[in-house]
């Protein structure tokens, strides 16, 4: 049967024992590899490994041996509880032995658990487990981790009370950072609150978070939206160096000043207006873009609007000019309007 993301979501946090087995399938190896943990955590409990009550099997050695998963299943602990055979890193060549070994399961056998990479819809591995009666196949997909997973992360990191702010704050990084990264985030942020019974707040997530994986990029965009232009060559000859393209910097300040825009027309403010955008403005930069907000003004803002519309124009155009010259002058000019009182 194939679990939708919510499902997933739920099954590795509260297995079913009964089950059959579960694939683990996706791109990104980080993100299987979290989830196929939480969920043998789940099945097993924390001493299972050290009770061998779990057997690992790369397929590798398992193409070799097509019978060590046929004996991993049936094989018995000498500690009671729950068992689990898992195969790592399959493909569709042990697609074969995986079908005869879950033809030979039995009620109180070991859960089979396999992960995968990106896998074709209609081949053996995956259309076995979609379609098994007793069995589930998850896709894991590039997505940002939802409300639901967040929170229960927290539960297994120990974390109390998390307020709105903060959670707000913490769905904007799990934007910016891949899995693991943010699952160490909420460790350390389990460790900094550690007999501190008060509720997270933002000033909490500050103290763990780790810098921006686009820092020089957000560094380029203040200087310009603050009217700092003699500042703006060495940052752009920095993103220059690092291969970045005029047409990717036009974007990033384009977004960055209809954000602007959005919250400065807001009838409640730029503050109530940064909160409503989406996606959510990462929490280190919110108290920032709101005085910006409020120094620019709904008319300039759209003035340099304009001025980026043309500037991105022009980079699309067949026109022969040095692209990231052309860009610096803009950033120049909107700069020296920002500047402006």
């Amino acid at each position: 049967m194939k679990l939708s993301t919510r499902d997933a979501a739920r099954y590795f946090a509260k297995p079913e024992p009964q089950r059959t087995g579960v694939l683990i399938f996706g791109t990104d190896p980080m993100r299987v590899a979290l989830k196929r943990q939480e969920l043998i955590a789940a099945l097993i409990g924390p001493q299972g490994e050290e009770e061998m009550r779990l057997t690992r099997i790369p397929a590798s050695e398992l193409r070799k041996d097509p019978a060590m998963l046929s004996d991993a299943i049936k094989a018995q602990s000498f500690f009671p509880g729950p068992r689990v055979a898992f195969v790592e890193d399959a493909t569709e060549l042990v697609g074969d032995i995986v079908t005869k070994a879950l033809e030979d399961w039995q009620e109180g056998d070991a859960q089979v658990v396999i992960t995968a990479g990106s896998l074709k819809p209609k081949g053996k591995l995956r259309k076995l487990f979609e379609t098994h009666p007793n069995a589930y196949a998850a896709g894991i997909y590039d997505d940002p981790p939802t409300r639901e997973e967040i929170e229960a992360d927290f539960k297994r990191a120990g974390l109390g009370e998390v307020d709105r702010e903060a959670m707000n704050d913490l769905m904007g990084l799990s934007r910016d950072l891949d899995p693991g990264d943010f699952r160490q985030t909420i460790e350390k942020l389990a460790l900094y609150k550690l007999s501190d019974p008060t509720p997270v707040i933002p000033d909490d997530v500050l103290a763990v978070a780790p810098a921006s994986t686009e820092a020089e990029l957000d560094t380029l965009l203040h200087i310009v939206a603050e009217g700092r232009s003699n500042e703006i060559g060495p940052v752009l000859s920095k993103l220059q160096a690092q291969g970045t393209q005029a047409v990717a910097l036009c974007i990033g300040a384009t977004r960055h000043f209809r954000a602007l825009h959005a919250a400065s027309s807001d009838p409640n403010g730029p503050g109530q207006g940064i909160n409503r955008l989406r996606p959510p403005v990462h929490f280190k930069n919110r108290d920032r873009m709101v005085r910006q907000a409020q120094n620019w003004g709904t008319y300039r803002l759209e003035k340099a609007l304009e001025t980026l519309i043309e500037t991105d124009l022009t980079l699309r155009s067949a026109q022969k000019a040095p692209q990231l010259a052309l860009m610096e002058r803009t950033l120049i000019r909107l700069a020296m309007l920002g500047g402006k009182r």
